[in-house]
């Protein structure tokens, strides 16, 4: 579907789109600087500035909200050599993983290893960092991020054990840059408010996109420092799958990782380009991605079919259908625990304020796979066993 009412064509690979967010898609689509069009996953939901599930492609700037403040945000999963597992050994397998992956809020007790940490950079003993990254955020953040290595977070991210169509016993992370990401993402977002107003720029402020130029100090710091961010996302993840396949104790096969709130710069319709992915995941040929459902219902991993209208990209997962609170208001809770109950799913719902994280608030993943079967294909569909909430 396109709307063609803006100044600029949205395209959208749904059908549901509610208010909030597509007056966000219309915004994206009159920026002076957005390119070709807008695309507008199937998973996609109103978020700050910017649609979750939005591709934006600009030129000349990039735009810290069009990233979001987890950035790096992304899945990884692994496929193990198990083709069977018994609930009290899954039971087992979850209370060792709690043992050694913080989850919400909570950080490490002691500081993870310097090598843990993208590039193995050591600030004591001088680095590969630039001067500009060296008076940075990631370096005030350094030390506090040293605890936070290695931990889940909270939201919608989650540790989840998976059958696979494939017969395989799978592992999928979903987990970000924790506290790093945020502290850098609201800083440049602040930076280019405040630029913005002194260019008396002609983009309203209640848009929340305010935009830095690539050829700026300011661009150059915020991307240099975004990089590092989701560098620093998939080290997170890659440090609590090494931990988490230490305590299932069979062999496997190399992890795949996909991330979906960043932007770079990519060649599209004969142009380069900044682009921004909040939400939403690169779909190239060939690139194997990941796409979450609900701890009640399936998750996929998929190949890109390289669509050129989406900018090559696909959705990161089935979309709330609605907001946290909504959740927690609407969605009985004996009904959800029986439906996962009944699905044999070792789940995380335990009251009302974990209503935000069950299946009802989400979208229908199979409607949204069938909304993107241009974007990507199905390889291995993945069933939840157990899964951990953060």
């Amino acid at each position: 579907m396109t709307c063609m009412t803006e100044r600029l064509p949205i395209k959208l690979w749904l059908e549901d789109m509610e208010d909030g967010a597509m007056e966000q898609s219309k915004h994206l689509a009159n920026l002076p600087f957005t390119f070709k069009h807008v695309a507008i996953m199937p998973d996609s939901h109103q978020g700050y500035g910017m649609p979750i599930g939005g591709v934006l492609a600009t030129q000349g700037v990039v735009i810290p909200n069009a990233v979001g403040v987890d950035i790096g945000c992304g899945m990884c999963a692994v496929k193990t050599s198990l083709t069977e597992i018994s609930t009290e050994t899954l039971k087992k397998f979850m209370d060792d993983i709690r043992k050694v992956v913080p989850v919400g809020f909570g950080h490490h007790k002691e500081k993870q290893s310097k090598e843990y940490m993208p590039g193995y950079i050591d600030p004591e003993v001088g680095s590969a960092l630039s001067l500009s990254m060296l008076n940075g955020i990631v370096m005030k953040e350094w030390e506090k991020a040293l605890y936070q290595i290695g931990t889940l977070g909270g939201g919608n991210h989650f540790i989840e054990i998976q059958k696979g169509s494939d017969g395989h016993i799978w592992v999928m992370i979903h987990s970000g840059s924790r506290n790093l990401g945020f502290q850098v993402a609201h800083h440049y977002n602040e930076v280019a408010i405040r630029l913005n107003e002194q260019w008396h720029t002609t983009i309203p402020k209640a848009w929340e996109l305010a935009f830095l130029p690539l050829d700026s100090t300011e661009g150059h710091r915020y991307i240099e420092e975004m990089n590092f961010c989701v560098e620093f996302a998939l080290a997170n993840r890659k440090l609590m799958m090494d931990r988490i396949l230490e305590i299932i104790g069979v062999e496997h096969e190399e992890m795949i990782n996909i991330a979906h709130n960043y932007a770079t710069l990519e060649h599209h319709f004969n142009q380069d380009v900044m682009v921004h992915r909040k939400g939403a995941t690169l779909a190239r040929v060939g690139t194997t991605g990941i796409i979450p459902g609900s701890q009640g219902t399936k998750s996929y991993i998929v190949q890109g079919l390289g669509n050129p209208e989406s900018f090559e990209s696909c959705s990161h997962g089935a979309g709330r259908k609605m907001g946290r609170k909504e959740a927690q208001r609407t969605l009985n809770l004996e009904e959800e625990v029986r439906k996962l109950n009944e699905q044999g799913v070792l789940h995380a719902i335990r009251g009302i304020n974990d209503l935000d994280e069950a299946p009802g608030s989400y979208k229908d993943i199979d409607v949204v796979m069938e909304n993107q079967k241009d974007l990507v294909a199905i390889v291995t569909a993945l069933t939840p066993l157990a899964v951990i909430k953060g």
